[in-house]
């Protein structure tokens, strides 16, 4: 059962957080259509399409990357004010224990999470299904082609290169396709040319060449200025990828995309690893940079307010510095993504334990 002191906690958490949501969204929608307006003023857009194409959903994702810091900062600014009146010191004073006093903070921070939990794997990516397109249409050029020195798998033995790919004209060069029978090579097929001829998966290769492997054997098949059609378990979104497309993707879909790109031998799974790694972890931040926060300004110390809200963006830099670093050794280093993605949790959570043991009791 809630006593009186735990809605008075959870109001306050709440009003404060959501109010705090309500203005900084506010700025962020201004500050964003400053820095658009040039491009809404010469593209051919009307006012309904920037409005619900692009900043409908532009407010939940700017929201969902800065919750866990907005926790932070709103437990410090309404528990700073409470240590202020002295309501802190007559709740330890009346018997109530510190553990039990962040009972309401951990209530507020867990229905936060499970809202931001919900929205990053589903609400957030649909909307971003929307907005990136619209980015990618409008604002900016965001795609990133596999350009240089392309190797993957399209099947357990079969393995392709492809110097480079042009999405203008889906079209390839340099490609070698190479068939394995246990380490053997037993057939290669080599062309200066690709292009895409249409779906489901049909190629045309130019001055080809075709070498058969029979031990010591080899058939050789030129076919220089001429073109033959195959089909090959290829597709151009094999090689062009959007940089935003991960946050495009809920998390089935990304999940079965993970699957698709580990099948064909791609490293970019990655990144998309991570992602998936970093929805489920953000949420449990809020909880933990709620425990912190409360920590930190629970005791009415000469400064106030503003010296506890100066620890609450330092801690706040620090995490941001770290979450960086983790997305980092995720994708660029052999370290496992879940390790990488959960270890500023696991930093940020022995801080939070041992600000508790030393808390104002």
């Amino acid at each position: 059962m809630l006593k009186i002191i735990d809605k008075y906690i959870i109001k306050k958490y709440m009003s404060t957080f959501f109010f705090s949501t309500l203005m900084f969204t506010i700025i962020a929608l201004v500050v964003d259509f400053s820095e658009r307006i040039q491009v809404f003023i010469t593209k051919p857009l009307t006012t309904k399409q920037i409005i619900m194409e692009y900043y409908l959903p532009f407010i939940p994702w700017i929201n969902g990357l800065l919750w866990p810091l907005f926790s932070l900062i709103t437990v410090i600014f309404f528990t700073s004010r409470m240590a202020k009146n002295s309501e802190i010191t007559a709740a330890l004073a009346s018997g109530t224990s510190y553990l039990r006093l962040l009972r309401p903070y951990v209530i507020s921070s867990v229905i936060l999470a499970v809202i931001l939990l919900f929205a990053n794997h589903y609400l957030i990516p649909e909307g971003n299904k929307t907005m990136k397109t619209f980015e990618n249409k409008y604002v900016y050029s965001n795609e990133r082609v596999r350009s240089e020195n392309i190797h993957l798998f399209i099947g357990p033995d079969t393995k392709i290169f492809l110097r480079s790919f042009r999405k203008a004209d889906t079209s390839g060069t340099i490609f070698r396709l190479e068939k394995f029978e246990g380490n053997q090579l037993v057939y290669m097929l080599r062309a200066g040319q690709l292009k895409w001829m249409g779906p489901p998966n049909h190629w045309q290769l130019r001055n080809y060449e075709i070498r058969k492997f029979d031990g010591e054997e080899e058939e050789l098949i030129l076919g220089r200025g001429k073109t033959i059609d195959t089909t090959l378990q290829l597709y151009p979104r094999d090689f062009i990828r959007y940089t935003n497309e991960r946050e495009m993707m809920t998390t089935q879909e990304m999940v079965e995309f993970i699957d698709y790109e580990q099948s064909k031998g791609l490293d970019t799974a990655k990144s998309f690893i991570a992602e998936l790694h970093r929805r489920s972890a953000e949420p449990v931040t809020i909880i933990i940079l709620s425990l912190i926060g409360c920590a930190i300004s629970s005791r009415n110390v000469r400064g106030g307010m503003g010296l506890h809200l100066a620890m609450g963006v330092l801690i706040g830099f620090m995490f941001i510095l770290i979450s960086k670093f983790a997305i980092t050794f995720a994708t660029n280093l052999d370290l496992s993504a879940a390790i990488a993605m959960w270890s500023p949790n696991v930093i940020f959570g022995i801080l939070a334990v041992f600000l508790i043991f030393r808390a104002q009791k």
